[in-house]
């Protein structure tokens, strides 16, 4: 465990719990993480898990001004994606997880191109639905830390894996409390 990985995972660990709780300053904190976490990456051939950090600083920008700015001064509400719109995020997932892990393969030294490409697609996919306030990032959430725990434990990154494992929790937890602010705001019993 390096001086690097014990201080990605606290400034992240504050950034995630801070955005379950729909805290703006969740988004200044994850720039400084994913700076952090994409040093990391590169050092164990993580390298989807790189470019995913990368991609993770220039929407932590824009969630960080959509959240500010909010509709018209006011915090942007929680809501639902349509049924549709998830179904060709998904399958856009799977198509664009199934390209990188082989360009990976074929290309580089990555470990395990397709499961960390995995993790990229579907972390894009959960970070989007997150900028926007839809209430279907936790379920993606969950599946991609549920993922990315073994990865990361075969690797040797036990403090990022236990981060991951928090970060599941913390979807579950966060879903649930989103979904009651959701229904609250539109007059909805919990």
């Amino acid at each position: 465990m390096s001086p690097l990985e014990i201080a990605a995972n606290s400034v992240m660990a504050l950034a995630t719990i801070l955005a379950g709780r729909n805290n703006i300053h969740s988004w200044w904190l994850g720039i400084v993480g994913c700076a952090l976490f994409s040093v990391l990456f590169y050092d164990v051939k993580l390298y989807a898990d790189v470019a995913l950090q990368l991609f993770f600083i220039v929407t932590c920008l824009i969630g960080w001004r959509e959240w500010a700015a909010g509709d018209h001064g006011r915090q942007m509400p929680i809501t639902s994606v349509k049924a549709a719109t998830l179904a060709w995020m998904t399958g856009a997932g799977i198509v664009g997880a199934a390209a990188y892990g082989l360009m990976l393969h074929n290309f580089t030294n990555a470990y395990a191109p397709f499961i960390d490409s995995t993790v990229l697609a579907f972390s894009i996919i959960a970070q989007l639905l997150l900028m926007a306030r839809r209430i279907e990032t936790w379920p993606v959430w969950v599946l991609v830390n549920a993922v990315s725990v073994p990865l990361y434990l075969s690797r040797d990154l036990t403090l990022t894996a236990l981060l991951y494992a928090g970060y599941l929790i913390n979807a579950l937890v966060s879903w649930r409390w989103w979904r009651r602010q959701m229904l609250a705001a539109n007059g909805e019993s919990t």
